[in-house]
């Protein structure tokens, strides 16, 4: 049976543990800005340009992704941007909506890409999983040396690694420019939807790729 000095003891010791956790809260609450910022830093991979073989444009970023891959081929970073053959969607099989892959060079040509320049690979792919196969396909038919991939800032480390591990023995380095969209950033990610919906994907997404591929 424990003792009244006992039960003074462990009631301290349970006291001064709920203290310690209310103030672990409200310190967190008052510095959450920047340990947030902090954390999505060193989430996003931010490789410097550098002169490539070709820029990658991945699937399901129409919104950012193309005009950013444009933009590194104006500047001269590659002569050649690649862009994947992304399986159509039911309303895309329909006719009712233009399919991402036609938009996608729809874009690049509108932001002053020569059609010459643009090249689809890949076959009615679903995942970055795929796209890599194609990509990683396209660089062994041409000896490439160095890609770039540009794409949301979020995103950037899933594409990092899965790139990194199918070129591990292929002599061909991975870039990651990251791409900032309009509606969040490092700064702001966790108090709006898009951003806080974004990082929660890749969260869960990256951990699942690990254990998959």
């Amino acid at each position: 049976m424990p003792t009244a000095r006992n039960r003074r003891v462990w009631s301290r010791r349970l006291l001064a543990l709920s203290a310690a956790g209310v103030l672990l809260v409200i310190l967190g609450y008052a510095f959450r800005a920047p340990l947030l910022t902090g954390f999505a830093n060193l989430w996003i991979v931010n490789d410097p340009p550098a002169k490539a073989d070709a820029i990658v444009v991945l699937g399901g970023g129409i919104k950012y992704r193309p005009a950013a891959a444009a933009k590194l081929y104006r500047e001269g970073y590659a002569p050649k941007i690649l862009t994947t053959d992304v399986a159509l969607r039911p309303s895309e099989q329909k006719g009712l909506k233009v399919p991402e892959r036609d938009l996608t060079r729809k874009i690049l040509l509108n932001e002053g890409v020569p059609e010459s320049a643009i090249e689809r690979v890949g076959h009615a792919v679903r995942n970055t999983y795929q796209e890599s196969l194609a990509v990683q396909d396209w660089a062994g038919t041409h000896n490439a040396t160095r890609l770039l991939i540009t794409t949301e800032i979020f995103h950037t480390r899933r594409v990092k690694w899965l790139f990194r591990k199918r070129f591990k023995n292929a002599g061909t380095e991975i870039r990651l420019v990251p791409v900032q969209p309009v509606e969040y950033a490092a700064t702001n990610w966790w108090q709006v939807k898009p951003g806080l919906i974004s990082f929660q994907n890749e969260w869960i997404k990256l951990p699942y790729y690990w254990a998959k591929y």
